[in-house]
């Protein structure tokens, strides 16, 4: 049944994709994992939380809708356990790229293993992966709002982010990153275009990769390994834009960067300058979504590359605490904010750049199902904020 929400959305007004999920379904999905369920039961709680998932974001006046990624133990999962020719198991941490920062916080801790993938044959999509998700959710809505409805994904360069040209696929199966990615970037394309012939016009990609390449010590790290960090930031922008190329032009893409947050905790620091040129001008996305609810994500001025016709997602307000933040504060920041990408290149009035802006939180609510330690009424106090902001700053 479609819900007729009360509360006309704010364009303005965004979330990252995921959301906190009711115990009764964090309970059942640590039952499934421990055998003690089957995936039939737990694929019927989701479908029965659905429609309350999507109230939520109707009633509270989000410009998008999400199925708040319910139906995944992780953000990233989806794509590559979808993929023909790509094995998931238990790897050894030394399997994993030393100069990650989620590997070192692991290795330092004492983490022995983590479950990942290996490509032991040739990547294939021989079915569709999130366009089920899709449907659900469109199933929720009526037809008008078809268009707000937004699906996230792994990235294409996540196993490789992860594993690097050693370990990423086995070499009797490809010789080389060139003909690795040839093939994921062609399942991509054929899983976006199933999504598109459903109707789904929104598609994100959750890549904290490109924030780890804003850290230092990452990238000191990347150089002692020998290996180059800006020609690993140009491969990755070139695999994205062969899998947005020639897209229809009602088709959105966008690409969501933090600096960590699992159950509320970072991996890394550092501002955008280092990547920000090259991310915002090079990429060929429609949508930046980008963390700025600490210190740790440095100043706005990186915004000065912003260029025409792109749309960035300032993602003011934090997932990690339920402590509300100021809205004049927040209001602000976009203000300076617009201030910057006015005065940058190109130059632009400041109501062009205020228009190319909208705001969000820095990232989802549980990015791994158990969420952040905040509870279900500070995540619908904290959305509520960021749509009386939006309003507050566009009208």
């Amino acid at each position: 049944m479609a819900v007729e929400g009360p509360t006309k959305p704010c364009a303005h007004a965004h979330h990252i994709g995921s959301l906190l999920r009711p115990r009764k379904l964090v309970q059942k999905r640590i039952a499934f994992q421990a055998g003690e369920c089957t995936a039939e039961e737990l694929k019927a709680l989701e479908d029965e939380v659905l429609p309350d998932v999507v109230n939520l974001q109707k009633e509270i006046g989000l410009s998008v809708i999400s199925d708040g990624e319910i139906r995944r133990g992780v953000y990233t999962q989806g794509m590559f356990e979808g993929l023909e020719g790509m094995t998931l198991l238990n790897r050894p941490m030394d399997e994993f790229m030393q100069y990650l920062p989620y590997v070192q916080i692991f290795n330092t801790i004492g983490v022995p293993e983590w479950m990942s993938g290996f490509c032991t044959s040739k990547i294939r999509r021989a079915r569709p992966i999130h366009v089920s998700e899709f449907l659900a959710l469109k199933g929720q809505v009526p037809p008008e709002d078809v268009q707000a409805i937004k699906i996230t994904m792994c990235p294409p360069t996540w196993m490789h982010s992860a594993h690097g040209s050693e370990h990423t696929y086995d070499h009797a199966v490809y010789e080389n990153d060139v003909d690795y990615f040839a093939d994921v970037v062609k399942a991509y394309r054929e899983e976006i275009q199933d999504l598109y012939d459903h109707g789904c016009r929104r598609i994100q990609f959750d890549d904290a990769v490109f924030c780890f390449l804003c850290s230092d010590s990452m990238c000191s790290s990347i150089e002692a390994m020998g290996f180059d960090h800006g020609k690993l930031l140009g491969t990755y922008i070139e695999v994205y834009n062969a899998v947005t190329a020639d897209r229809p032009r009602d088709l959105i893409f966008g690409v969501h960067t933090c600096r960590g947050n699992m159950k509320g905790m970072h991996f890394a620091e550092g501002g955008y300058e280092r990547i920000a040129k090259r991310l915002l001008c090079e990429l060929d996305v429609d949508v930046f979504y980008l963390e700025y609810d600490s210190d740790r994500a440095g100043g706005l001025e990186p915004l000065r590359f912003v260029p025409l016709g792109k749309q960035v997602v300032l993602g003011l307000v934090t997932t990690k605490s339920g402590e509300l933040e100021s809205i004049e504060k927040v209001k602000a920041r976009v203000q300076e904010a617009a201030d910057i990408i006015a005065q940058g290149e190109p130059p632009r009035s400041y109501e062009e750049a205020l228009g190319q802006l909208s705001v969000s939180p820095q990232c989802g609510f549980a990015s791994v199902f158990e969420g952040n330690a905040i509870t279900e009424e500070e995540q619908k106090r904290k959305l509520a904020l960021v749509v009386e902001v939006a309003r507050g700053v566009w009208g």
